[in-house]
This record gives structure tokens, C-alpha cells and sequence, in this order.
């Protein structure tokens, strides 16, 4: 696909406790920001933080007040004690797209990627900025970038036009 399109900037925030062992997120916010820059994005960056509401909720809100288009969460999404991320999401968000984090389940269910049956991931707006949560498996940012971008692109054009 063509980058001479600019679909928007956008953020990753890996959400993982590798990081309080030293270790990264394992490819996924490389991962995800290949998909993104397909899609023509720009890309501001990838930040790991541990599962952790505090950290999240920085690393959330210095997105939104940077000003970037989109955040997507990676990894947190699951029904583990630790996975805290739609928690935080929702506390960030203005209004929640139920459709938008449906799909992603439901897209991902089709295509067989159990742990996207099991996300509880938020997708929502934050003042002007789009906030997705993706579950971590490479399946599921495989999957869940595929049915998101295009909606993203989407809103993100609704949310920049000052006519709608």
C-alpha cells in the first residue's frame, strides 16, 4: 500500500511485566508499528510499561495531550489480576466505540486467535485522539490491526473534520 497518504501520528504502548524483569515486549510494538506505517501512518514512537494502572494511565494521557491520532495498547487485555489495561482505558476515554473493540473480538474469533475472544479491550476517544487496546499474541496484533486500521483511518478523519 501506498504511505503517500497521511493517515495520522500515532503512539504504541507495549503493556507487559517483562519489563520489570529487563526485558522488552517481544517484537509487538515493532510489530504494530510496521502495520501502522503501511497503512501510512507516523509513527511517534513505542513505549513499554508494566502492567501497572499508574504507569498506563501516564503513558495514556501523555499520548492524548501530545496530541497523536491514535494509541494502541497492546497486551493487558485478558482476565488475569495484572491485566489492568481496559480498566485504565476506560478511565481515560470520553466515549467508548463498543462496535470498533466488537469487531476486534469478533474478527478475531473468525480468524481463531483465542485470546481475542477472552479481551476485555476498550476502543474509545479521548478528547481528539483514538485509543484502541489490542491483546498481545502475535495473532492477535496480526488480526486485530487489520480490522482496526481501516475503522481507525476512519474515525480519525471524522474526528479532524471540523464540518461533522
Amino acid at each position: 500500500m501506498s504511505t503517500s497518504h497521511h493517515s495520522g501520528r500515532a503512539l504504541i504502548v507495549s503493556i507487559t511485566d517483562h519489563t520489570l524483569h529487563g526485558e522488552d515486549d517481544g517484537g509487538a510494538g515493532a510489530l504494530v508499528t510496521e502495520l501502522l506505517q503501511e497503512a501510512g501512518f507516523v509513527v511517534d514512537g513505542s513505549v513499554t510499561v508494566p502492567s501497572d494502572e499508574v504507569a498506563i494511565r501516564t503513558a495514556l494521557n501523555t499520548a492524548v495531550i501530545g496530541g497523536v491520532d491514535l494509541v494502541v495498547t497492546v497486551g493487558g487485555t485478558g482476565v488475569s489480576p495484572r491485566d489492568v489495561t481496559p480498566d485504565v482505558t476506560g478511565e481515560v476515554i470520553d466515549r467508548e466505540l463498543l462496535g470498533i473493540a466488537q469487531a476486534l473480538r469478533w474478527s478475531g474469533m473468525a480468524a481463531g486467535v483465542t485470546d481475542a475472544v477472552i479481551s476485555r479491550g476498550l476502543v474509545g476517544v479521548s478528547g481528539s485522539t483514538l485509543v484502541a487496546n489490542i491483546a498481545g499474541s502475535r495473532a492477535a496484533i496480526r488480526d486485530g490491526m487489520a480490522t482496526l486500521t481501516p475503522l481507525a483511518i476512519h474515525v480519525i478523519d471524522q474526528l479532524s473534520d471540523p464540518e461533522v
